[in-house]
């Protein structure tokens, strides 16, 4: 039996989320191993031979805007980015009008930062980290991915809004959500 349109939308957009959200946890981990792996080696060699990594406190600063970005990105995806759901839970048929508009403000505004921030990069790609040389763009660069991830994000939670879904995925009772997640 051949799937409704809205059927196929909604399995879409639930993949690009999957596919973010694999991504975002990949970084996340990626970050957080070498974050600690840096650190763990940097105050080994200070108690054992009294010296430390140049680039000790430097990476760290480099990755960190991916990290929180990475997590951003992710509690978006769970719907515990930004949420006001006790008065969404109260308006009846309009619900579906008003997280639409929510929606379409904050993927608006999503896209928006992504694009006001690209002059940023250029200025930024002028200065260099000490120690590594790493243009200021990278960080910049982070933060544009994050807020047009968060834009495609919130746009994705629109088919299941509009599918009728009582409550969308990714705003569920943690239960829920872990079987959304394949727990």
């Amino acid at each position: 039996m051949p799937q409704a349109p809205e059927d196929i939308v909604i399995q879409f957009a639930q993949f690009i989320e999957r596919c973010i959200g694999a991504a975002c946890r990949g970084v996340l981990y990626a970050t957080l191993g070498v974050v600690f792996l840096i650190l763990s080696v940097n105050v080994g060699l200070r108690y054992v031979a009294g010296t430390s990594l140049a680039s000790a406190s430097e990476l760290p600063e480099l990755l960190f805007p991916w990290m929180i970005m990475a997590g951003v990105v992710l509690a978006a995806l769970h719907g515990s980015h930004i949420a006001v759901v006790i008065l969404t839970q109260k308006l009846g048929r309009a619900r579906r009008w008003v997280l639409t508009g929510g929606s379409l403000v904050v993927a608006v505004l999503y896209a928006a930062l992504t694009i006001v921030a690209w002059p940023l990069a250029e200025i930024a790609a002028d200065e260099r980290s000490p120690i590594l040389q790493v243009p200021g763009s990278v960080s910049v660069a982070c933060l544009m991915l994050g807020f047009g991830l968060l834009s495609v994000v919130t746009l994705c939670k629109l088919p299941e809004v509009w599918a009728g879904a009582e409550i969308p995925h990714g705003h569920e009772e943690p239960e829920i959500a872990a079987i959304h997640q394949g727990a």
